[in-house]
């Protein structure tokens, strides 16, 4: 859990954060077993997300800037990237490139 942000977890939507860690090594993929994640695509465009659950997706093709609501700042990331989006966070994704990727909900959370 490296990855995690250094906001602490509270309920508000502007403490939500996109962590992004860029390119993580093959013994990291094959713990996480990405393999057999489904994969989603879409096409290049703007659309409009809302996270109910927390999603880590690992971007095998795309560009991807995400415009958090709430935020003044834009996240980015693409192909070889593992992104974990906290459940609860509303979005905007720019897409330039189109995108492939394996994903994961978080449908029970220790956490929660």
């Amino acid at each position: 859990m490296a990855a995690e942000p250094c906001s602490s977890t509270s309920s508000s939507s502007s403490s939500l954060r996109i962590t992004v860690e860029r390119n993580p090594s093959e013994s990291r993929l094959s713990q996480l077993d990405i393999k057999c994640w489904p994969k989603w695509g879409c096409s290049p465009g703007r659309y409009q997300l809302k996270f109910d659950a927390e999603e880590t997706c690992y971007l095998l093709k795309g560009r991807v800037k995400a415009y958090p609501k709430g935020s003044s700042e834009a996240v980015e990331f693409g192909a070889g990237d593992l992104v974990t989006i906290p459940k609860g966070l509303s979005c905007t994704w720019d897409v330039s490139v189109a995108v492939d990727k394996h994903y994961k909900f978080e449908s029970s959370s220790s956490s929660s």
